[in-house]
């Protein structure tokens, strides 16, 4: 009977939300019941809001789960409980807090509550200190925004949830407005709230006055995904030419070591140009997306000079300056003198300030702003009293801002630190190699003759520009390939249907002959040929092509191989005995964001100091119990005997004893005894 009577419905709230969810119609009476039950709990609460009730949670969630099916009889049900969160949110009690949150996030789900009313309430009630709320709020928020704009961009409702966060990141509460850039973060790594509105909401947290806001605004702007994947091999075919396509160039014909030397270079330089045409992914690009960079930078300049914040947060502002003045080729001259204090050897984080000397370098500076730069790495890295990794830093520094500024460094430093190719340390050895052949390829002239290596049809016509100056391209490079090889196949035509037609004279069948060339041995033959040919001869062929005709993919491929063989090839006219050099570096730090790889690249590996390497000897004795000899007894309750007792004894009790007295006090008389004894005992075994 006890069990019947507690399945009465007016008493069994989720027996009723079964009942009611299956035929809402047969229960509306036990319904209405419940509600206003519900009522005058509301009542009792509005008298009371910090004191717990149980009985009220219960109400506002049984009422949350079957509002859908009276929609008629709960008009104010939604707003009433937005209202007691608003009025009472700061003093309710917690669990009490939470499931009021929880019905509203039901009735949301339920889409029966306005979105834009119910995220700025949550919003608000993240100044609350209940961890766990928050936690639960965020997750709601974050959600529901992505629900909104699954189908297509809800611009209404962004556009009145972006205004409304803009007010929240300088609200007096840290914590609500670290949680709403948090949100805005979130969106924006989604691709929900992936225009340049958010960011620019975004870069006010860079100059928050609080120190949690302003770093997560940095790590922001600093943050960048791993690359994509990989495109497919029918990809980069279709862009330019492939290893298939040097193969067959380089690898028909006649098998010599001078052309598998040939091949290898080819393909070494195909790998630098894939590198070159292939895209840095971005999905943290919210640089690109600022209004004004260089009003930014700047206020972000004159914070960081009159910033407090502990060294690693200034280290962040210094990275995020130099990223916004190296990709937006920004103007801000008094940055360079204030990284230049810190380019000192003992300098904590000294890669990552010489990552940003880098980084924040572009060919618009002008080469007298980056030239005491230059010379203050040079005068306090690249001396003989620093260690090789030290040497090694610095060389690699002054390479990646040449490679951007290439005026910012004179023919007599590079010429200096070309020096270095030959140093005792295999790192200075390298990242000096890597900086003469950077120049190689920017302009050979600078280096000593005996540097420049063997000259090819792309480092003779390699020079640096002025500063300032633009090369305005009137045709393509390279086009002049496509009318030598137009001029060829004729000639080939011509001399088929010549055989053709003495065929058909003899009285044979008088069928066509057709012979098969390959397009990419055609075109190692024309670039040959095109050697002999002068450059401005060359050029005006090229116009003519650009201007007269529209070009195909298979023509783009063709001047890009044409363009490849210049760097493999050798200069006409010149010495062909000389040497071919690799390239020692495959990356020519052309890209726009550099990594501290770049700057502490370390062809061999260091030796390890003593700390080190006792630590490895110790971590391999760990599991090395197994091997060590065990003393086991046959009985091991049975007593140890005088020879182990002596081990544990004190020195002074045993100095008596006639074998601790003698040991090592034996005279030279007493040796010759006992070694004369230990012979004859010897002799009589091998008897």
């Amino acid at each position: 009977m006890s069990g019947r009577h507690n399945n009465k419905l007016p008493n069994n709230l989720p027996q009723l939300q079964n009942l009611i969810k299956r035929d809402p119609q047969s229960y509306v009476e036990e319904f209405m019941q419940q509600y206003r039950h519900y009522q005058s709990n509301v009542h009792i609460f509005r008298l009371q809001p910090d004191k717990p009730n149980k009985e009220l949670a219960e109400l506002v969630m049984f009422i949350s789960q079957v509002a859908h099916c009276y929609l008629q009889h709960l008009p104010t049900f939604p707003q009433e409980l937005t209202e007691l969160l608003l009025s009472h949110h700061t003093v309710l009690d917690s669990d009490l807090r939470m499931t009021f949150c929880k019905s509203l996030i039901l009735l949301r789900n339920k889409n029966l509550i306005d979105p834009t009313g119910l995220l700025e309430l949550f919003f608000e009630m993240l100044r609350c200190h209940d961890k766990l709320l928050r936690k639960t709020l965020y997750t709601h928020i974050v959600a529901d925004i992505k629900n909104i704009n699954s189908k297509h961009k809800n611009n209404k409702v962004n556009t009145t949830l972006q205004n409304f966060m803009y007010t929240m990141l300088r609200d007096s509460n840290p914590i609500a407005a670290k949680i709403s850039l948090d949100v805005m973060a979130e969106l924006y790594k989604r691709n929900i709230w992936n225009d340049a509105k958010t960011v620019n909401v975004i870069t006010t947290a860079c100059f928050s006055k609080v120190t949690k806001i302003l770093v997560a605004g940095l790590k922001f702007f600093l943050g960048k995904d791993e690359d994509e994947k990989n495109e497919s091999d029918s990809d980069s075919e279709a862009e330019g030419p492939s290893a298939r396509d040097l193969k067959v160039r380089y690898s028909t014909g006649k098998k010599s070591s001078k052309n598998k030397k040939k091949l290898e270079k080819a393909m070494k330089v195909l790998k630098k140009h894939k590198k070159k045409r292939k895209a840095e992914v971005f999905n943290f690009s919210a640089i690109h997306l600022i209004h004004d960079p260089q009003d930014f930078s700047e206020k972000l300049l004159k914070q960081l000079e009159d910033s407090k914040e502990r060294f690693e947060v200034k280290i962040m502002m210094m990275e995020l300056i130099s990223r916004l003045v190296g990709i937006h080729e920004l103007f801000l001259f008094n940055y360079y003198p204030f990284v230049q204090r810190f380019l000192q050897p003992h300098q904590r984080e000294v890669t990552k300030i010489l990552l940003c000397a880098a980084q924040s370098s572009h060919q618009l500076v002008p080469p007298e702003i980056l030239e005491p730069v230059i010379m203050t790495i040079a005068n306090n890295f690249v001396t003989d009293r620093n260690s090789g990794e030290v040497m090694t830093v610095g060389i690699n520094a002054i390479k990646e801002v040449a490679a951007r500024c290439p005026l910012a460094i004179n023919e007599d430093l590079l010429q200096d630190l070309a020096q270095y190719k030959i140093h005792k340390d295999k790192n200075v050895m390298m990242s000096a190699r890597g900086l003469i052949q950077l120049f190689r390829n920017l302009d050979p002239h600078m280096l000593h003759k005996r540097d420049r290596g063997r000259p090819t049809e792309a480092s003779t016509e390699a020079k640096i520009k002025e500063y300032g100056e633009v090369e305005a391209k009137d045709h393509i490079p390279g086009a002049e390939v496509l009318e030598e090889e137009e001029e060829k196949k004729e000639g080939e035509e011509d001399e088929e249907g010549w055989e053709s037609a003495s065929i058909s004279d003899d009285g044979e069948d008088g069928e066509w002959v057709d012979v098969h060339h390959s397009s990419d041995e055609d075109t190692g033959e024309v670039a040959e040929k095109l050697q002999s040919i002068p450059v401005e001869e060359r050029q005006a062929k090229a116009v003519a092509v650009s201007t007269s005709r529209l070009l195909t993919q298979d023509d783009f491929k063709k001047i890009r191989l044409a363009q490849m063989a210049k760097e493999v090839n050798a200069a006409p006219g010149k010495n062909q005995k000389r040497k071919i050099v690799d390239s020692d570096n495959e990356e020519d730090g052309s890209g726009e964001l550099l990594t501290l790889r770049n700057i502490e690249k370390l062809h061999k590996k260091p030796k390890a100091d003593k700390e080190t390497r006792l630590a490895t000897a110790m971590a391999g004795r760990t599991d090395r119990k197994e091997f060590a000899k065990k003393h086991t007894k046959l009985n091991p309750h049975a007593s140890t005997s005088n020879k182990e007792k002596r081990r544990t004894k004190n020195f002074m009790m045993m100095r008596h004893s006639r074998n601790v007295r003698t040991k090592g006090k034996r005279s030279f008389r007493e040796k010759q005894l006992a070694l004369r004894d230990t012979l004859l005992k010897k002799r009589k075994q091998y008897k």
